[in-house]
């Protein structure tokens, strides 16, 4: 019997999180136990209904609730220059997918998950740490409960602004509120997310797969490797998301730093800034799992192989 990590997936899909979806599916060291979502790539409706789509379309039957459709203090921000006005434009989708929404709020679902849990649910957020900030501002008691938080965002340099990457810098308060919570935080940032780069040789290899999802992916990655050497440059597109789910399914894949982060949120130019202490300059008690590199081969191999079963 394998070994399964319980996880309530946060995200704002986004080609990354559709693949960070289809991965945790894929494979029987995961059990997904809710999807909620997030105003983020795009607008939280738009997020909410890419989620149901995904879901339809790899048959995840789980709960989807919609959450925050802003951050905590600032005005929503989006990203329709890397992920197109759907937030998953590339791939034709149905309008109406089957998938439902529950009534529940987000942050509700996410709190009642962990507190009726035995304190083995991971959350792992691949969007702003809205959410997950306000279920703890909320509901306190679920701090302890929390196995760990897996979660993409941050790193030692910016994407968004020079300091700053983009899921931080969209709600850097409550990134601050996640951070300095005690929970287990698992960091998955630019540092490492940008050597998961799909090239056009990667792209190639799971076209070779040849069913529906793979199909999917496929589409995805080529509108995301497109509009990313259009707005950075890139040969290839990062699969970030799909990073943290790959760290709890096979954490040797990635080498990883106990280290202190703290946010920023307060700087004129530095806002959303991850500080990462990596010479230990500061002597503060690490808070974080740093990821700085990972195996290639590895990385892509357990993503080619989570595409194969759905065949």
């Amino acid at each position: 019997m394998v070994e399964q990590r319980r996880v309530i997936l946060d995200c704002d899909p986004g080609h990354d999180d559709a693949i960070s979806m289809i991965l945790a599916h894929a494979n029987d060291k995961i059990k997904i136990e809710a999807v909620t979502t997030v105003a983020g790539n795009v607008e939280v409706d738009k997020t909410t209904l890419n989620a149901r789509r995904v879901c339809d379309i790899i048959g995840l039957d789980v709960p989807v609730a919609q959450g925050s459709n802003r951050p905590m203090v600032r005005e929503t921000q989006i990203a329709e220059s890397i992920h197109g006005d759907s937030g998953l434009d590339g791939p034709n989708l149905p309008d109406v997918p089957n998938t439902p929404v529950v009534e529940q709020h987000a942050v509700d679902l996410i709190i009642e998950k962990v507190m009726a849990s035995d304190g083995d649910i991971t959350l792992v957020p691949t969007g702003p740490l809205t959410n997950i900030a306000m279920a703890i501002v909320k509901e306190p008691k679920i701090i302890p409960k929390i196995q760990e938080i897996v979660l993409m965002g941050g790193g030692t340099f910016g994407n968004w602004t020079p300091a700053a990457e983009f899921n931080i810098w969209v709600d850097a308060e409550a990134a601050k509120v996640v951070y300095e919570s005690g929970v287990p935080i698992a960091m998955f940032g630019l540092d490492v997310t940008h050597e998961a780069q799909a090239t056009d040789e990667t792209i190639d290899r799971f076209a070779a797969i040849d069913n529906p999802v793979s199909e999917f992916v496929v589409e995805l990655l080529r509108f995301f490797k497109k509009t990313y050497k259009e707005v950075f440059g890139f040969d290839g597109a990062p699969i970030h998301d799909a990073c943290t789910v790959a760290y709890l399914i096979d954490s040797s894949i990635f080498d990883t730093v106990d280290v202190r982060v703290d946010i920023e949120t307060k700087g004129e130019f530095a806002y959303g800034m991850t500080c990462v202490d990596l010479l230990d300059v500061t002597g503060r008690e690490p808070n974080v799992k740093f990821a700085r590199d990972l195996n290639q081969e590895k990385f892509w191999c357990l993503l080619s192989d989570a595409l194969a079963t759905y065949s």
